[in-house]
């Protein structure tokens, strides 16, 4: 079965964000922002690749949407970053309304006449090294149930929260259902809806649904340009930082060197 990650990269769709901005143009100026793009490539590098350049079950494709803007400077240092990830494939589209855009991209890479998997993925976030394998696993096992459903959806909700910096990783297991990562749907041949026409939160409300407890799944990065966490009010998160053994068992499940993390945001 044909298996689809979908990742939105600095893309300037209309409509799609937490944060609002008054015009198109203020809101490329934002997502382009030197200081913001330098820290999404930080945490890109770092926590995004790593799992999914691992992935014990490498047959999949993984779709990076960006804007037509997007400086050459950063395409490119995006081009490096996927070089050795043959599975990526970084799509340009102008801006236009977010659900639909991504629908149409994730539609024009898949054969409409077989069933897919697809995953959604945020550029700061990570996955197991065998989430892929998990997902595969997981719609061979609920066969019946795909038959009778157009859509159904699967979520992980077990992994760390994290923010990376200069000294490595602050982070802590918790279980968070319907977040976003970690979160797949099987979909039907012939329909053309996708993981992003539903909000994450949301998926059980429109579709079957299977959740899974374990194994740890996931690390969603924490940062001061999570859109989620533009709003009025959002409290800050204290996290632990990881001991040497803590580092050691993420690397081992997502393939995220602290090391890595040291000397990138190090600026070393």
């Amino acid at each position: 079965m044909q298996v689809i990650g979908f990742c939105r990269f600095s893309y300037p769709a209309e409509g799609g964000f937490q944060v609002e901005h008054s015009s198109l143009t203020d809101r490329i100026a934002y997502l382009y922002d030197p200081v913001r793009i330098e820290e999404r490539f930080r945490h890109f590098e770092c926590l995004c690749l790593p799992g999914l350049k691992a992935q014990t079950d490498p047959d999949f494709l993984f779709v990076i949407l960006v804007g037509e803007a997007m400086p050459t400077r950063w395409l490119e240092r995006l081009a490096e970053l996927t070089d050795d990830f043959p599975q990526a494939v970084i799509v340009s589209r102008p801006p236009g309304p977010h659900r639909k855009v991504c629908q149409d991209v994730i539609n024009a890479v898949r054969d409409m006449d077989q069933p897919c998997l697809q995953f959604r993925h945020d550029d700061d976030d990570a996955v197991a090294i065998d989430f892929v394998a998990h997902l595969r696993q997981a719609a061979q096992d609920c066969a019946a149930l795909l038959a009778k459903h157009r859509l159904v959806g699967f979520d992980w909700n077990r992994g760390y929260v994290g923010r990376p910096d200069a000294k490595g990783l602050c982070a802590q297991v918790q279980v968070t259902p319907y977040w976003g990562v970690a979160q797949g749907m099987a979909v039907r041949p012939g329909v053309r809806q996708t993981i992003m026409n539903f909000g994450h939160n949301k998926l059980n409300q429109n579709m079957p649904t299977v959740t899974f407890t374990q194994p740890v799944m996931y690390l969603r990065g924490h940062n001061d340009h999570n859109d989620s966490r533009q709003k009025k009010h959002v409290k800050p998160m204290p996290l632990p930082r990881l001991d040497t053994a803590g580092e050691t068992e993420l690397k081992a499940r997502l393939a995220i060197d602290a090391d890595h993390i040291r000397r990138v945001f190090g600026g070393g």
